[in-house]
Order: structure tokens, then C-alpha cells, then sequence
């Protein structure tokens, strides 16, 4: 009976610390919608030919509906704000263990950074993974001064003080948060142009090689890869600023070729891709706007396509009927976007219905 008893109590502490948790860690409805993006993975059917790893150049550049609609290939964005290199490595270990793409995309940004940087960031990438040891060994890769491991296994202990700043969003995404992308893009249909003469031509670096930790977690990206017998390819995005200089653009190019890796700075593929910063660009050069992000995925599955041999999917009932309800939230958006854009000159709807 007093076994009972305590199993009792240690199930009600646990569910009333489970609760207040899930209530407590922010929901991202409402502002840094981009912390949703992590956790919106798990709720996917697993079986995407391709997965694309890396910051914010994948997730706001590269459309997984565009993919499919031009070329029959089922991909998933695994990206997320600043994420670093190591992040995308864990992410793309974990991806292995749901599933086995033919090809893995990475973004090469990430490169320039070999230490931890910001625990805001962090948590935008780790606190939308699942519980396990890998998130673990992500979380302790990454934490900067201060921060707690335990933390990130119960994120109460973190955001135990928002109880006197929650909103109705808390509530409302308790039991699942919002949806904030279609398969990890997020899609943006404003215009804030740029003239390229006129782009920042960034600061001059004392030291332009990257760090031995940025080389460490690209071959495990690499060997990673090879041993779930997924292609790998390396990619630039075509965006202005943070600035991408020639020296760390050269390094990859002389890692790729070592390696036998494709690699597409698509900096250097303007013209070819058609991107038009006055036009294309949601935020002056920064990130590209839905417009851009279909103009580099088009050229972006033409690689795919021909690198890795991936076949045309859309023949494939079943397949092409969840995708078809992709396409549709997709176009719903961009109609909703471009309406609110002509009208405000603002983009407010973000979440997919």
C-alpha cells in the first residue's frame, strides 16, 4: 500500500512538472516563428529522397514544394537560425535513424564558425529536437558560459520564470505547436530590393581559414553520409550579405574536390539562375523571397536529378496525394501574402493552416 502511495505521488509530480513545461517553453506563434521549424519534422511522413541541412540560407532559400512540383523529389529542410555545423551534423545523424535519403544538401555558411556562439540561437535549433543522446551531445557541443546541460533535458528548469508573460499562444499550442513552413521552408513573399553595386563588401578578416572544428564536423557530415550510402552536396546560397568571401569560397571548392563532392557556389550563378536582387529578395540581399528561393531550387533539382539519380516521384498515388495538399497550403499562403504585401506593404500571415 505504501508503494502505491509513493508511485502515486512520483506519477502526479511528474505529470504536473510535464505540464508546466510543455505550458511554459515558448511556442513561437507569434514572434521568432523560426524556433517551430526543428520540431516540425517529426510529424512527417519519412520518405524524402532529399534532406537539406544548414541555417538560414537553406530554410528561407530552398523550397521543398518547388522541388516537387519541377522534378518529383520528396525533400525536408532540417534548418534553423544561425545553426551551426556541428547542430547540422546531429541533426542529420538523427534524421538517419528516421530515415534513409538518397541525398543530403549542406549549406555552407555554417563553416565560418568553429566555437559556440549564443544560447538564444541554441535553443532555436535544440529545444524543437526530441530527447535523446544526440541531443544531448548537440546541447553540450553548443553551450556557451552559464548554460546548464539539464536544461535542455527539462526546459522548465530554463523557462520557469515566463508564468508571468504567458499568452493566449501557450494555451492554445499546448498540446502541438504551430506550423510555421511547408517541409522546413518558410515562405516569404515580400519585396525589399537591392542594387548589388550598392551590397555590402565586407569587413576584411585577419585570419580567412576556417577552424580545425568546422573542418571535424565536416567529414563527419562527409563519412556520415557515406556509411547511410546518402550523396553529399555542398552549397553556397545567392545571398549578399553576411558576406561569403573568396578565401573561405576556395577552401571548400579545394575540400570538395579532394573529396570527390559536388560543390555550387550559386553566387556565381546568377545569370544562370535568373535571381534579380531587385526583385527577388525580401530583405536586401539577406535572405530571398519565394520568388528567388523557386528560381535556385529549379537549378537546385537539376542538380539533384543528375548527380544523384533520383527518379520522378509524382507517378506514386500515395505520394503525390500528400504533396498535392502541400502544394495547396503552399499557394494558399503565397495568395494571402501577395494580398497582404499589395495592400500594407507587410507580410503577416506566417502560419500554415
Amino acid at each position: 500500500m505504501r508503494l502505491l502511495k509513493w508511485a502515486l505521488t512520483l506519477f502526479s509530480f511528474a505529470a504536473c512538472f510535464l505540464s508546466l513545461q510543455r505550458l511554459f517553453i515558448p511556442k513561437h506563434a507569434q514572434e521568432s516563428y523560426e524556433g517551430a521549424l526543428i520540431g516540425e519534422y517529426y510529424g512527417e511522413a519519412k520518405d524524402h529522397d532529399v534532406i537539406i541541412i544548414g541555417d538560414c540560407e537553406v530554410y528561407s532559400n530552398i523550397s521543398p514544394v518547388a522541388l516537387w512540383e519541377g522534378y518529383g523529389i520528396a525533400s525536408f529542410v532540417r534548418g534553423s537560425p544561425q545553426q551551426l555545423i556541428w547542430q547540422s551534423y546531429y541533426l542529420l545523424e538523427e534524421t538517419f535513424r528516421h530515415e534513409k535519403p538518397v541525398a543530403v544538401v549542406f549549406n555552407v555558411m555554417s563553416m565560418q564558425y568553429g566555437k559556440p556562439r549564443d544560447e538564444a540561437y541554441n535553443r532555436l535549433t535544440l529545444d524543437g529536437m526530441r530527447l535523446s543522446d544526440i541531443k544531448l551531445r548537440s546541447a553540450y557541443r553548443s553551450m556557451t558560459k552559464g548554460e546548464n546541460l539539464l536544461s535542455y533535458v527539462f526546459p522548465l528548469l530554463r523557462y520557469h520564470d515566463r508564468w508571468s508573460s504567458l499568452k493566449t499562444e501557450d494555451f492554445q499550442y499546448f498540446f502541438s505547436g504551430p506550423k510555421v513552413s511547408i517541409n522546413g521552408f518558410m515562405i516569404n513573399c515580400g519585396v525589399k530590393p537591392i542594387d548589388i553595386a550598392e551590397a555590402p563588401a565586407g569587413m576584411k578578416l585577419p585570419d580567412y581559414a576556417f577552424s580545425a572544428e568546422s573542418y571535424e564536423y565536416l567529414d563527419k557530415i562527409r563519412t556520415l553520409c557515406e556509411r547511410n550510402g546518402a550523396g553529399l552536396l555542398l552549397v553556397k546560397a545567392p545571398v549578399l550579405y553576411p558576406v561569403w568571401h573568396d578565401q573561405w569560397d576556395s577552401q571548400i571548392d579545394e575540400y570538395a574536390k579532394k573529396h570527390g563532392i559536388v560543390y555550387v557556389n550559386y553566387l556565381k550563378l546568377l545569370n544562370e539562375t535568373g535571381i534579380d536582387f531587385t526583385k527577388d529578395t525580401f530583405n536586401a540581399g539577406n535572405h530571398l523571397n519565394v520568388y528567388g528561393a523557386k528560381k535556385l531550387t529549379e537549378h537546385l533539382g537539376k542538380v539533384l536529378a543528375s548527380e544523384f539519380n533520383l527518379t520522378d516521384r509524382r507517378n506514386e498515388p500515395e505520394t503525390a496525394a500528400r504533396w498535392a495538399k502541400k502544394s495547396k497550403a503552399y499557394a494558399d499562403i503565397i495568395a494571402a501574402q501577395e494580398a497582404e504585401f499589395k495592400l500594407t506593404g507587410k507580410i503577416k500571415t506566417i502560419l500554415v493552416r
